[in-house]
């Protein structure tokens, strides 16, 4: 099996590469790959013949988006149109990441798939054009992710939401923690086992949402963390409605992640999630 992946550097995009490693892989960077380029998509894709094409890449500035509107819709959008046209003539299955932005987040139980989307700022709707987009392609699996983590220590790349809480519980600092914010975290290297799974099952294509079973507010996860740590956390509770921000954010983004099980991949849970992302990262010394 040949794979192209793009935003090979980043967070996720450094797992699914190794999740991948006894395949051939081309991994592109944004310095090897401008994927708003199409000119050099096309090159990019013909040159590897890749029989999967899997894009990490994306705008994920979310307050940012809102003054750099062209830029979030040409890599979050237009850019993906471009990717499942060039998967599309090579023959590959094309796969995409969704985000749990694309709700209003006014549900009060886990959005389902089928659920219709109301998104609220410029950069949610950049990510639901692009799903749209992606599933043109004849084989497109677009899995929606959120609040995803799974840094190593001592990553230099963006820092996710989750590594922030655990320096701060780590540095004995008080950490800021919404008590109003549901979230669904997603371990990357659960994203990419499920990715992987996805692709090799032949599943049927279409939409996905790739999520660690259960949900949790960020004062939830910041718990569990100093639970597993075997720290006593110092947390500052914090409404979403205390905090100014540029974009709106959705306040309850669950995702229900059955049809994923369904297709023979069940998420593990949150929290054993969180513990194996500690374990790994060298956090804990005794983990069982």
């Amino acid at each position: 099996m040949r794979v192209l992946v793009t935003g090979a550097s980043g967070q996720l995009g450094s797992v699914v590469v190794d999740a991948f490693s006894d395949a051939t892989v081309v991994a592109h960077t944004h310095a090897s790959l401008d994927i708003g380029d199409p000119a050099a998509v096309t090159r990019a894709v013909v040159d590897a013949a890749p029989d999967v094409i899997i894009n990490c890449a994306a705008f994920n500035n979310v307050d940012g988006a809102e003054d750099r509107p062209v830029e979030a819709l040409t890599v979050n959008a237009l850019a993906v149109r471009t990717l499942g046209r060039a998967a599309e003539t090579a023959g590959a299955t094309f796969v995409h990441y969704g985000s749990d932005f694309v709700f209003d987040g006014t549900a009060s139980e886990p959005y389902t798939e089928e659920v219709r989307p109301g998104p609220q700022s410029t950069y949610a709707a950049s990510k639901l054009l692009g799903e749209w987009l992606a599933l043109d392609a004849p084989r497109a699996y677009v899995l929606r992710v959120e609040s995803v983590f799974g840094t190593p220590r001592g990553w230099t790349g963006r820092r996710s939401s989750l590594d922030t809480i655990v320096d701060g519980l780590e540095e004995g600092r008080e950490v800021r923690v919404f008590v109003d914010r549901v979230v669904s975290p997603s371990y990357t290297v659960d994203i990419a086992a499920a990715t992987r799974h996805l692709i090799e099952r032949q599943a049927p294509y279409g939409l996905y949402h790739c999520v660690n079973a259960g949900h949790a507010t960020w004062h939830d996860l910041a718990v569990e963390a100093a639970q597993i740590l075997g720290l006593q956390p110092r947390l500052v509770k914090v409404s979403m409605r205390d905090v100014q921000m540029r974009a709106s954010r959705p306040c309850f983004c669950a995702l229900d992640a059955s049809k994923l099980a369904a297709a023979g991949f069940p998420m593990p849970t949150w929290q054993d999630a969180v513990r194996r992302w500690l374990s790994a990262r060298g956090t804990i010394q005794n983990f069982p």
